[in-house]
């Protein structure tokens, strides 16, 4: 045992080792998802890349008991048994161990009396042991604080290695705690261990799903809108966002109402109004989003302990009649993207770079809806049920760093609509976000009295929500919203301040995106060159491309032009009056 520094309020702490036998050794290679997860955890700061839950501890309990439990929960799934050794020359790990037995560390932080709002605390007290960084070759994958009262345990804070677990693993994790510490007995793990997906995943049947995965995010990447919100005041790659939390009885009596009149399961109208309202503030005819839960639509997935963090890639074009004509594809279009959620992580990527050069964009992943409210044993199915729930009550959380513009978890649909909201405050004020919240809440009420007209006007006069605001300079070019002076700027800057001029022009293939549109446009740079400068200049379409690519992340409004442009002295209109030096595309397998 080891005594540690209390913090304030805590009149003891001290670190106990726990240890557990059981279970067999193996050792095989990753899944999709742990490799999705390890490359991102090797990238990003741990705070943003771990994950963390609260646990509630019965009445009675025994500090024995509670550690007992932890180890009985360690024994019985493998993942909690795993790490990932590392590679010869330091690439990412490519494979996992399981070990028969070993031991983790519990801090325990003893207290006269916790805070009045225990669980506020313990959730501060979780969050914070996020921020140490997880060594994937060594670490037990749960970082545990147990909360006590007078040597009681009273809650569990903890943090966890999302190269193990996601917040789905959590709640199973969790759902068992509790079951082991009231003596109820638990069934016996059915779910694919990590190492038998991965098997299964390299199988003949396996290697095809993840071909047809990426061939179906290949298709959006290829022609859907590189963001979905590409508009004056979206810049980075990164925001600071505060969360808001959703709680309302008339939501949830509003989804219910809807579901019962449109025949819908309840997770896909909720879906199909927030991807209507996210379009529509947007200003955007497709709701491209990431759905991450969807890796556990399969039964035998449902309770795994284990990673199965894949986005699948949801693409709704939203240009229909009305919300029920909407409802009707949205439910087709959810399940051909979690068909297509589970490939090869490092394909992915390789197939987003090339996509990326040879369309001219940046992919963005502005928009995630992740709804957990139906999955067993999340966090929100073991909270505490609300005995007098609010009609509509927002609350305000602490910011954090996300890699997204809109982020919404949906953690419980009855009695009370529970969700919460990270929305870029650049783009959503706060009273912006307000809107956009309550505004689905609206939307929902009006779904449940009758079939809804989406047209625009219409959308606003009920959800109070407004479209993007983009001025005349804003164009659509290959499905995407465009400021050409934004080009033009970003460009001017990779070619060290050399004069661009960018326009919109007819495209000669008409509407070669065909999502009915009209875009009907191609981005033509010109660029202005000193012939007797020549030499040391980028002044290739190919030099001009890669330049621009460079500096084109965190630039949602800005689309690498079809043509490249060199012209003698300043880039004036008509080019045609101009002796033009040196022209072509630049971009990838079509470069000239």
């Amino acid at each position: 045992m080891t005594t540690t520094h209390a913090p304030d309020g805590v009149t003891g702490s001290r670190t106990l080792t726990v240890r557990y036998a059981g279970g067999g050794t193996r050792r095989g290679p990753v899944t999709m998802g742990q490799a999705n997860m390890i490359r991102c955890i090797l990238r990003d700061e741990p705070g943003s890349i771990n994950i963390h839950d609260v646990w509630p501890v019965p009445d009675g309990t025994g500090m024995d008991r509670a550690l007992d439990a932890l180890a009985a929960l360690a024994v019985r799934h493998e993942a909690l048994r795993t790490t990932f050794p590392r590679e010869a020359g330091g690439g990412a790990p490519t494979e996992q161990a399981v070990a028969a037995a070993g031991s983790f560390t519990v801090t325990v932080l003893d207290h006269d009396a916790l805070p009045e709002d225990a669980d506020a605390y313990a959730e501060a007290v979780a969050r914070a042991a996020r921020d140490t960084r997880f060594r994937l070759d060594l670490d037990f994958p749960l970082r545990l604080r147990i909360l006590a009262r007078a040597g009681r345990p009273v809650r569990v804070a903890l943090a966890a290695s999302h190269a193990v677990t996601d917040g789905s693993a959590l709640g199973v994790l969790r759902d068992e705690w509790l079951a082991l510490l009231t003596g109820e007995p638990l069934p016996p793990v059915t779910s694919p261990t990590p190492l038998d997906l991965a098997a299964e995943e390299r199988t003949p049947a396996g290697r095809r799903k993840s071909a047809a995965s990426l061939a179906h995010w290949e298709r959006i990447l290829r022609t859907g809108p590189q963001a979905m919100f590409a508009e004056d005041g979206a810049t980075g790659t990164e925001t600071d966002t505060p969360g808001l939390t959703l709680r309302s009885a008339r939501g949830a009596r509003a989804l219910a109402a809807a579901a019962r009149r449109t025949g819908a399961l309840p997770g896909t109208v909720l879906l199909t109004a927030w991807c209507v309202l996210t379009a529509h503030r947007a200003g955007q005819s497709v709701c491209v989003a990431a759905v991450p839960t969807s890796n556990r639509f399969l039964p035998k997935l449902a309770r795994s302990v284990g990673t199965l963090s894949q986005d699948a890639l949801l693409d709704l074009d939203v240009r229909a009649p009305s919300f029920d004509a909407l409802l009707a594809k949205a439910w087709g279009a959810a399940m051909n993207a979690y068909r297509h959620s589970r490939f090869d992580a490092l394909d992915l990527w390789a197939l987003i770079g090339r996509v990326t050069t040879e369309r001219g964009s940046q992919f963005a992943r502005d928009a995630v809806f992740n709804d957990i409210s139906a999955l067993p044993s999340t966090l929100a199915a073991a909270a505490a049920p609300d005995e007098a729930a609010p009609e509509l009550e927002l609350v305000w959380g602490e910011a954090q760093a996300l890699p997204t513009r809109l982020l919404t978890f949906v953690y419980e649909t009855e009695p009370v609509l529970r969700l919460a909201t990270w929305a870029d405050p650049a783009l959503f004020p706060r009273t912006a976000a307000e809107e956009l919240v309550t505004g689905l809440v609206l939307l929902l009420e009006a779904v449940a009295e009758g079939d809804l007209p989406l047209d625009p006007h219409g959308l606003t006069g009920v959800t109070g929500v407004r479209p993007a605001a983009r001025g005349p300079e804003w164009v659509r070019v290959d499905g995407c919203w465009v400021s050409p002076a934004a080009v033009a700027a970003a460009l001017s800057g990779a070619l060290g301040g050399r004069a661009v001029e960018v326009v919109a022009e007819p495209d000669p293939d008409g509407d070669r995106v065909g999502d009915g549109d009209g875009d009907g446009r191609l981005l033509t740079a010109y660029i202005g060159t000193d012939e007797r400068a020549w030499a040391g200049q980028e002044s290739t379409p190919q030099q001009a491309h890669t330049a621009l690519m460079a500096v084109l992340p965190g630039r949602p409004g800005v689309l690498a032009p079809h043509r490249y442009v060199f012209v003698e002295g300043p880039p004036r209109q008509p080019a045609a009056a101009q002796r033009i030096l040196r022209e072509g595309t630049g971009r990838g397998r079509d470069a000239t």
